[in-house]
């Protein structure tokens, strides 16, 4: 027999839970049992049993009471407090607290935890509002062939020479085929976006007609309201060059590029995780090529039959060809010093000597540097990049760049630091010249043959001189002209005729002079 809990009995409207309500609806549909003898055995009061079997709950539902609260008349100031914080950024919005603080100084009497309630009620249903009607909800989108591409950046590591290192790796992502190609850099800038579309577009075999990009600071310079966008210049030449079409999201709306979002997440795991290794940074984008291609063969598209690789020959001649990559470098204007050097990010580059303390050029690509003045390229090299503000900038030098100079100035080749770059032959004839008095000035000299030789044919004249143990000017010059004239640098054995062979050969005697001095008459030529 089932005997109700005390609390039940005690007054006859105790508070009722689903077990009870199970039971006295069995009781009663099943059982057949009177309201009479259900009140008995429960506690509870007829009209109370009545209630819950008319109303065919199978849960109890219990409508709490409307109470007037200190906060009611300031409410609605707020609601509109707590939307305007929504606007702001994190750092920017006021805490409970602060609000508390202001309500108070409108007048509120009321506790800190009215305050706090009510805005987790709001924000609450704020969220629900949003999750129904606004960012929770999205539609699904369908582009054709050749209609548009995606791009994003993520961040990943890898280990480069032994080292590890972090990469900023550009996504790029066919939004018909899906196909993608993944290139990683050590910076992401201007230049290494403007490469990374060079890459992209000779990979996936040609340019859609528009581009998806968030609003990143490499091609949006500022953002304005709604979709109005103040794009870098460069960027915009990039996108005048391969004729397309470039097309932002609105801000933190990443789901608006879904794809290269999700690709990202994808090709963490199925590229960056283990961490991969490679000698250098070409290494590892000539794998991430190779890599991505395969997968294109081994994922299937998923709306479309076949793989992402089937996808991509159908979508191919939707794709514009380019007719030449794009020049994307950056460009800076520095002087050069006295030392013929120009600086940028924290190393140093030499340029030739006639133009020092004078303006020139830079471009700026990912891998090297482009000094150009007077509408010609001076000269280039290779760039540096380190990421630790701890370790000293370098100096790169072109012991070419300063031959003038030491023309000029002999002495200074003797201490010269560019001059310690040279290759192994000229180094080592400098230190034959250099013992003997003028020296320095004959060494000048013969460097500056590479001025009008070419620097192997006059490397291969030192070299020479050096083997045949007489590293001077004259012979250098000499082994040189025959190099240059495609003469031959050591003389052939003379082969006599057969005829003109001794058959004794003449005995050297030198006593004979002796004979002479001895004799008594002499007879001399006059």
């Amino acid at each position: 027999m089932f005997h109700a809990p005390p609390a039940c009995r005690a007054g006859g409207h105790g508070v009722i839970d689903m077990d009870l309500l199970s039971v006295i609806r069995r009781w009663s549909f099943r059982d057949r049992m009177p309201i009479r003898e259900i009140s008995r055995r429960t506690g509870l009061s007829r009209n109370t049993i009545r209630k819950y079997l008319r109303s065919e709950a199978v849960e109890p539902q219990f409508q709490a009471p409307v109470r007037p609260s200190k906060l009611d008349p300031f409410a609605q100031k707020l609601s509109g407090w707590l939307r305007t914080e929504a606007k702001k950024s994190r750092k920017q919005k006021r805490t409970v607290k602060q609000l508390h603080s202001d309500l108070v100084a409108l007048g509120y009497e009321g506790s800190y935890g009215r305050v706090a309630a009510f805005v987790r009620d709001w924000k609450a249903d704020r969220r629900i509002e949003q999750q129904t009607s606004g960012r929770g909800t999205f539609v699904p989108l369908v582009f054709q062939p050749g209609e548009a591409f995606q791009f994003d950046w993520s961040e990943d590591w890898a280990i480069l020479g032994g080292v590890r290192t972090k990469l900023q790796v550009a996504h790029t992502k066919l939004s018909h085929s899906r196909a993608f190609i993944q290139r990683a850099y050590p910076l992401q800038t201007h230049e290494m976006l403007f490469d990374a579309h060079v890459h992209a577009f000779r990979v996936l075999g040609g340019v859609p007609q528009r581009g998806i990009y968030d609003n990143m600071r490499t091609a949006v310079d500022r953002v304005g309201r709604g979709k109005e966008r103040q794009v870098n210049a460069r960027f915009t030449a990039m996108v005048s060059h391969y004729l397309f079409e470039a097309t932002f999201c609105n801000p933190a709306s990443g789901w608006e590029k879904g794809q290269v979002e999700k690709d990202v997440q994808d090709g963490r795991h199925r590229l960056w995780v283990p961490m991969p290794e490679a000698a250098d940074l070409d290494g590892l984008n000539a794998w991430l090529e190779e890599r991505c291609i395969s997968l294109w063969r081994d994922t299937p598209h998923g709306a479309l039959p076949g793989s992402i690789a089937d996808a991509l020959a159908d979508e191919a001649t939707a794709l514009m060809q380019p007719h030449r990559p794009f020049d994307g470098f950056i460009e800076y204007t520095k002087r050069v010093t006295p030392t013929c050097l120009v600086h940028f990010d924290r190393n140093r580059y030499s340029v030739p000597s006639s133009f020092a303390n004078r303006p020139v050029s830079l471009r700026i690509y990912p891998a090297r540097i482009v000094i150009a003045a007077e509408g010609q390229i001076l000269c280039e090299h290779r760039r540096i990049i380190e990421r630790s503000h701890g370790v000293a900038g370098r100096t790169v030098y072109d012991w070419r760049h300063y031959l003038a100079v030491v023309q000029r100035k002999p002495g200074a080749l003797r201490n010269g630091a560019p001059f310690a770059e040279m290759p192994e032959a000229f180094r080592l004839l400098q230190s034959h010249l250099l013992k003997r008095p003028g020296g320095d000035r004959e060494m000048v000299e013969i460097l500056a043959l590479v001025l009008q030789h070419d620097e192997q044919a006059v490397l291969s004249a030192v070299e020479m001189a050096l083997e045949g143990g007489v590293p001077t000017k004259t012979h250098i010059l000499n082994l040189l002209h025959r190099l240059v004239d495609a003469k031959p640098t050591t003389t052939p054995p003379l082969m006599a005729p057969q005829a003109l062979t001794l058959s004794r050969e003449p005995r050297a005697d030198v006593e004979r002079y002796d004979a002479l001095r001895h004799a008594k008459e002499a007879r001399h030529a006059s």
